[in-house]
């Protein structure tokens, strides 16, 4: 009789083991799915701040750019604005230096040599205008770059400015 009793004893502790491993296994396979979309998750945006820090930059060397021509120039900038987009031409000693904003994107162009740079790729918004400031013409450039994620609620926009020293 107490042969029998610890045979069910044993066979009810090895019941109860499996249940257990069960269990075990059910928990670490949610923990393990949590972790995995967590850690997709983080890659994501880890990109996407890696990309938005890269134009970030490209705006602002491009904005550099941009003010180091202002000041440079020679002669009247003109501003050409059509339904494609709008075109800035900045005379030099010698050479016209063109902004063109088309299609999304924006570049800079020389006239002699002949060389066409493409600046920002992805361009949401972009507009130059001058601004008269106590006897002063002053140049404003407000470019607006599309967001990396779609939660971003706070976009990239940057503003430009910049005086003509020479006329």
């Amino acid at each position: 009789m107490k042969l029998l009793q610890t045979h069910f004893a044993r066979r009810r502790r090895a019941g109860i083991m499996l249940v257990e491993c069960m269990v075990y296994i059910s928990v670490f396979t949610i923990l393990g799915a949590i972790a995995t979309a967590t850690f997709y998750f983080c890659w994501d945006h880890t990109r996407a701040v890696t990309g938005i820090t890269d134009d970030i930059t490209a705006a602002l060397h491009t904005g550099e750019r941009w003010r180091a021509d202002v000041r440079g120039a020679t002669g009247k900038i003109s501003v050409e604005t059509t339904a494609a987009g709008q075109m800035v031409s900045i005379p030099q000693a010698g050479r016209e230096i063109i902004y063109r904003f088309e299609a999304g994107e924006l570049r800079r162009e020389v006239s002699a040599p002949k060389i066409s740079q493409l600046l920002l790729p992805k361009v949401k918004a972009s507009e130059m205008k001058t601004e008269t400031r106590g006897g002063v013409t002053a140049w404003c450039w407000e470019v607006e770059l599309p967001p990396r994620l779609h939660e971003t609620r706070l976009p990239l926009r940057f503003t430009f400015q910049a005086a003509q020293t020479k006329s």
